[in-house]
């Protein structure tokens, strides 16, 4: 009787990830389930011959052929080898047109399946900040903010621009697209369109303290028009989410209620950025700054003077010049003094030549 409810049961289920409602999402299912076909190609075979050689060569079955002396069949070692072979051939091929094809910060190049981009239909950009334990969403365009609502327009594409106040997260709206981290101090990218009207749900993917499982949203697909009163209607609230409002904002707080803001600091999502939101924080570095005075990103963002180059970027001619190094240069002391301390040395600084004389001398 429990096998026969499990369906009836599983029937009030939605299945959002493999019945999404936007187009990235939908071809994300897809790859899954390519994925998933490709390895049962040698899961089934495989579960299949293990059950007929269990029962043909079991020890009752006394007409079954006994060969001890066997050791090798050529075709035998070539299904067993081949087989996964190709398989991992095609998923490997897959996953790199797919990787490349649904990457995040790649913008969208159709809404739906046979429906290219217009070059009318211009993305709606908005700007998202995860913080505890609420979302914030900025729309630099209108003008307009909101925590723990969001509204898109249909077969509209929309480009995400996220960071975080505090701790890494994750924005995951199944019926859309796929997960993608926000950071303090950086800046993370995410393309999506919703292809239907409805109510979606969106939520954070990555566990970020006691507030978490309130740290919910509603995603709201509507319809142009409906998108334009939507507009209007948040205009019309009085709160404006400048700085000193963000900051409070900011503060930890659980299962918060949608809000609206009609007004926005134009600047505001570039300061969480760049983590100069506190009373007294300068954002301006060394000149390099955009058009509101708050400097880039820590991952977008030219060199300053002084500081240390990225090893990816260092010229290959100065590696190794560093003043730290990470074992005792010369001979190691271990066959002669097995006891010593220089033995266990993880890292060493070598002393600046100024410094070296100086002890020298005294």
């Amino acid at each position: 009787m429990a096998a026969l409810a499990l369906p009836v049961l599983a029937g009030g289920c939605s299945l959002v990830v493999m019945d999404p409602a936007g187009d990235v999402a939908r071809q994300q299912a897809r790859l899954i389930l390519w994925s998933t076909g490709l390895m049962l190609l040698i899961i089934v075979p495989v579960i299949a011959l293990t059950v007929v050689f269990a029962y043909k060569y079991r020890a009752t079955n006394e007409d079954a052929p006994y060969e001890p002396d066997w050791d090798h069949s050529t075709g035998l070692e070539l299904v067993i080898w081949a087989a996964p072979l190709m398989i991992v051939i095609a998923l490997g091929a897959l996953t790199w047109v797919s990787t490349h094809l649904l990457d995040p910060y790649r913008p969208l190049s159709r809404v739906a399946l046979g429906k290219p981009v217009e070059a009318a239909n211009r993305a709606l950009e908005i700007e998202v900040v995860s913080l505890d334990w609420k979302w914030l969403f900025i729309y630099p365009e209108q003008g307009i903010a909101t925590v723990n609502e969001l509204v898109m327009p249909v077969d509209r594409p929309v480009r995400f621009r996220m960071t975080s106040s505090s701790v890494m997260n994750t924005l995951w709206i199944p019926s859309m697209a796929g997960m993608i981290y926000t950071m303090p101090g950086m800046e993370t990218t995410l393309h999506g369109v919703l292809n239907r009207a409805g109510r979606f749900e969106g939520r954070s993917g990555h566990y970020s303290g006691a507030g978490f499982s309130g740290m919910t949203f509603w995603t709201h697909a509507v319809p142009d028009a409906r998108f334009d009163q939507w507009v209007a209607g948040v205009k019309r609230q009085p709160r404006a989410l400048d700085i000193a409002l963000y900051n409070q904002l900011e503060k930890p707080s659980e299962n918060v209620r949608p809000l609206g803001f009609g007004r926005v600091d134009p600047a505001l999502f570039r300061r969480i950025v760049a983590m100069c939101t506190r009373p007294g924080t300068a954002c301006a570095e060394h000149g390099q700054g955009d058009a509101h005075g708050v400097r880039a990103p820590a991952n977008d963002r030219t060199p300053r003077p002084d500081e240390a180059e990225a090893p990816l970027t260092r010229d290959p001619a100065n590696l190794g010049t560093s003043p730290h190094r990470n074992a005792p240069r010369g001979a190691a002391p271990g066959a002669s003094a097995p006891g010593s301390n220089a033995n266990r040395s993880l890292t060493m600084l070598e002393p600046s030549a100024p410094f070296a004389a100086a002890s020298a001398r005294g």
